[in-house]
């Protein structure tokens, strides 16, 4: 049986904004197990970010609420204290952000920038650096030990987003949030990340989470999935699961909306509307006015978060149904 790592039991985040509140993330539950790989699926702007920022407590400004719990190893990250905090950041729980250019120190040489992170473990200068570059070397940096002497901007974005993860590992996180790692990559650098990370996880037992708009290159990686849509976590389960047997409505149009593999097989689904802004939390499914489905119950209830299946959750009353 699989051993919990990571649980966020009814985890809100409102932002206090001009008129009321906005509603970013609402009422979401997930765990994560240690060395498994969990995708956090949806659209643009619909919490996914926002959700991994809460578990390192790194939401910007001071104008959040944040309600329920980030329990990780037993602990309430919500309430344990910044000094502990510190401890927990980059040691135990590690952060890959979307644009690594952002993240890096430009004037400072990227092994330098390794090298640094594993000097926090009271490890001598010399071993740091051969660690950085043997970290390098794990990742498929090509030319570790002359890339380590580079500087951010002589990198490319796959050779920046393969220092970002060098980094994270270089204290042996026990979880790495991996918040889109192939933004802006094309293609074959994309799929070199993600091999990178599921070699990671098979090599160090790390648990990942996996945050991405992107439903199709998931399958490849990751064990479970994780679908949110307007702040709220909407259907979790089994990769296969998923795939086979999507109960959503909204999940089910993520798969329409994937590349077929010949033109014979029409047009790609699209999804009419936009993520609504929620600033009035209000009884009813968020997804009801861009649902094909929806009925009056929808826009004046809540659906649950229900069991459809083994380990398969989903928050919609269609699937309650034909459960």
């Amino acid at each position: 049986m699989s051993e919990e790592l990571l649980r966020l039991e009814g985890l809100s985040i409102d932002y206090r904004v001009k008129g009321g509140k906005l509603s970013a993330v609402n009422n979401v539950d997930m765990t994560i197990n240690k060395g498994e790989i969990f995708a956090v699926v949806g659209e643009s702007g619909c919490g996914k970010s926002t959700v991994a920022h809460s578990i390192l407590r790194l939401l910007p400004g001071k104008n959040a609420e944040v309600t329920g719990k980030v329990m990780f190893k037993g602990e309430n990250l919500l309430e344990v204290p910044d000094v502990r905090m510190e401890q927990i950041r980059g040691k135990e729980i590690g952060m890959i952000f979307q644009n690594p250019l952002d993240s890096l120190n430009p004037v400072f040489r990227v092994g330098n920038q390794v090298q640094e992170a594993i000097m926090l473990d009271k490890v001598d200068k010399v071993e740091a650096w051969n660690k950085a570059v043997d970290l390098f070397r794990s990742v498929r940096m090509p030319d570790a030990e002359e890339r380590a002497m580079s500087f951010p901007h002589e990198l490319s974005g796959g050779m920046r987003q393969r220092v970002m993860i060098a980094m994270m590992l270089s204290r042996n996180p026990e979880l790495l949030i991996a918040d889109e790692p192939t933004t802006a990559l094309d293609v074959t650098i994309e799929a070199q990340i993600l091999e990178i990370i599921k070699n990671l996880r098979d090599e160090f037992n790390t648990a990942v989470m996996l945050i991405t708009h992107n439903f199709g290159l998931v399958a490849e990686v990751a064990d479970r999935i994780g679908v949110m849509y307007a702040g709220e976590m909407i259907e979790t389960g089994d990769v296969y699961e998923i795939f086979r047997n999507p109960r959503h409505p909204y999940t089910k149009l993520l798969m329409q909306a994937l590349p077929r593999q010949t033109k014979k097989q029409g047009r790609l689904q699209t999804i009419d509307g936009t993520v609504p802004r929620i600033t009035e939390k209000k009884p009813e499914c968020r997804f009801a006015n861009r649902c094909p489905f929806a009925q009056e119950r929808c826009r004046n209830e809540a659906p649950p978060f229900t069991n459809v299946g083994e380990g398969h959750m989903c928050r919609c009353f269609l699937a309650e149904e034909v459960k």
